[in-house]
């Protein structure tokens, strides 16, 4: 089932294989929920490399070719009708290579709330995508929201955006999951952003309180409709 369904959102075959041989670490029990979890940030793009042989999304043709052209990458992070994953791996790319990117232009918030000794995920996306991993290591994915849910979702994106104006980028590696605080990670055309603190704190905390609602909304949703 759960190669099915990293075929069908078009990931390659260095996933499957880092998740078969238990290479991508995380917070969670299994490898395959690991990888969904590390798939969630974007910023391992071998991740989403394509298996050697199979057929290329025409973004992997881009960000993959042996000898990647920066205009067209250029093109694919600017495309507002891109998948906004697709975006933050086009940007990542520029970066990593030298090329001028526009900073602060969220694309992807992820909320991480330790929960019963484990961790509950949920990662949010402006074209509507939303993913979740519940402290079990049970998963949620959804391409396509009813109207409402995607109208919660642009408000969680404003609200993160005033966050991602206030705060600093994180220019160092990822960290790896909190098992006390509460983490929000903000994507960006320009990298990573994140606060972490007590939950109770950041409850309180003006910045962090509506970041916190707003998700917590989608997540009555998420939960609604279904964790398998």
């Amino acid at each position: 089932m759960f190669r099915k369904l990293i075929t069908a959102l078009g990931f390659g075959g260095a996933a499957m294989a880092s998740a078969a041989a238990g290479g991508v670490q995380g917070p969670y029990a299994e490898a395959q929920t690991n990888l969904m979890y590390n798939l969630m940030f974007c910023d391992n793009a071998a991740l989403f490399k394509p298996q050697t042989g199979a057929h290329a999304a025409d973004w992997q043709a881009i960000l993959f070719a042996d000898r990647p052209d920066p205009g067209a990458i250029a093109g694919l992070a600017a495309d507002e009708g891109q998948e906004s994953r697709v975006r933050i791996l086009a940007y990542n790319w520029l970066s990593a290579n030298g090329r001028p990117v526009p900073g602060r232009r969220l694309l992807g918030v992820v909320v991480e709330v330790p929960v019963q000794g484990g961790l509950d995920t949920l990662a949010v996306y402006p074209d509507g995508r939303i993913r979740y991993i519940n402290h079990s290591g049970k998963m949620a994915l959804f391409d396509a929201v009813p109207s409402e849910v995607a109208t919660k979702i642009a408000e969680l994106m404003a609200s993160s955006q005033l966050a991602v104006d206030r705060l600093n980028p994180w220019n160092k590696p990822r960290l790896p999951a909190s098992k006390e605080n509460v983490r929000m990670s903000f994507l960006a055309s320009d990298g990573l952003y994140f606060g972490e603190g007590p939950f109770a704190a950041m409850e309180r905390e003006p910045m962090a309180a509506p970041i916190l609602m707003r998700a917590s909304e989608l997540l009555q949703f998420v939960v609604k409709v279904g964790v398998k």
